[in-house]
């Protein structure tokens, strides 16, 4: 059988401050949007710009690195897997699906005063098979 990739990375703006759950067993979970851009020159000249939205996951330690740390409007670098889930909504009974990307790296871009600062590196390990998220975050963090 041949193997495959699902590797997403982005670089962005957090439209939002993450939000930072605990499942009922005490997994934390981090949940925010992070915005991407992209811009060119349409046949006429003019430039035009598209913002793209992506949901972002992270499970452990790196979820609460990112309610810690992660505020509205900075930037960073995000890398992890897509994954499709489906849920009811409660309002219409109707079944919805959700595009996220599940966090396993993510670099503070912005660092934690601001440009200039340098960023931080938060890694964690891989999960294991049918795990939701991660937990190793590395030891050698600028905070």
């Amino acid at each position: 059988m041949a193997k495959s990739l699902n590797k997403a990375m982005l670089i962005g703006n957090l439209g939002r401050d993450p939000e930072l759950r605990y499942t009922p067993s005490g997994v934390a979970v981090a949940t925010f949007t992070l915005a991407t851009n992209e811009s060119w020159k349409d046949q006429d000249g003019n430039t035009q710009e598209r913002t793209e939205w992506h949901n972002i996951v992270a499970w452990r330690k790196l979820a609460e690195i990112c309610g810690e740390y992660l505020k509205k409007g900075k930037k960073v670098f995000v890398e992890g897997r897509i994954q499709t889930r489906s849920y009811d909504d409660k309002n219409t009974g109707a079944k919805r699906y959700i595009t996220e990307i599940v966090v396993d790296n993510m670099i503070m871009l912005d660092g934690r005063g601001g440009a200039g600062n340098g960023g931080g590196s938060i890694s964690s390990a891989p999960a294991e098979p049918g795990e939701a998220g991660s937990g190793k975050v590395d030891d050698d963090l600028p905070f």
